[in-house]
Formats: structure tokens, C-alpha cells, sequence
């Protein structure tokens, strides 16, 4: 698996665990809408977590629609989530600093200074 595919498949299940953990209620069609992924991909990940004890799933006991579930991260689930966030913002830092550095490296080709970045044109 190449790395970009690795860290995309990390970044989703980040982003479905930290969904998770903010609305337990949520159906897995609505965690697709609001990562941008399949309704069937949403559930492959929601599987691949409660595979691998991250997740529990619970039933709602009061709810008239017996199929409506809920979603618990475990302990074991809040200790991926956290990792998963330090390998997250660590990438996303060295991202920044070389994306910084090219951006210096740009306006030192055309010549635009430090200084001359603060000035505000009207």
C-alpha cells in the first residue's frame, strides 16, 4: 500500500472516530456525507473499527425504529483516536513547514520581500 493511500485511509478513520465521538447517533450514510465518502466505504471503516474493538455498537432500546444504532469509541477506540491525531498533526506540521519554505522560496523568485508582505494594499 503506498504511503498517500495509508495516510488517506488514517485521515478517514480519524475523521469517522472523531464524528463519532461528537454524535454517537449518526448513521453511517450521514458520516459519508460529511467526509465525502461512499455510504458503502462508511461502513466498511465503521466495521474495520468495531472489527478491531475501537468502536462499540448499541442499539437504541426507546427508539421505534429498532435499527437505529449508536456508536461508542471504547477505550481501546480513544487510544487510536488519539494516536492517529499525533501522526495526523505531526504530518500536517511538516506539510506546513514545506509548504512554507516553498512559499519563500516563490516570492524570492519574483522578488517580493519580507517586508513588503505586510504592507496592505488598498
Amino acid at each position: 500500500m503506498s504511503s498517500q493511500r495509508k495516510h488517506q485511509q488514517e485521515y478517514a478513520k480519524l475523521r469517522v472516530m472523531r464524528i463519532i465521538k461528537s454524535k454517537p447517533e449518526i448513521t453511517s450514510r450521514q458520516i459519508a456525507e460529511k467526509i465525502g465518502i461512499s455510504n458503502g466505504s462508511a461502513y466498511y471503516i465503521l466495521i474495520a473499527l468495531i472489527d478491531k474493538g475501537h468502536v462499540k455498537i448499541l442499539n437504541f432500546k426507546e427508539s421505534s425504529q429498532k435499527a437505529r444504532y449508536s456508536y461508542l469509541l471504547t477505550p481501546k477506540g480513544i487510544r487510536e483516536k488519539s494516536l492517529l491525531t499525533h501522526k495526523f498533526l505531526i504530518r500536517k506540521k511538516e506539510e506546513y513547514k514545506a509548504l512554507s519554505h516553498e512559499i519563500d522560496q516563490l516570492e524570492q523568485d519574483i522578488g517580493i520581500s519580507k517586508n513588503y508582505k505586510n504592507i496592505k494594499v488598498k
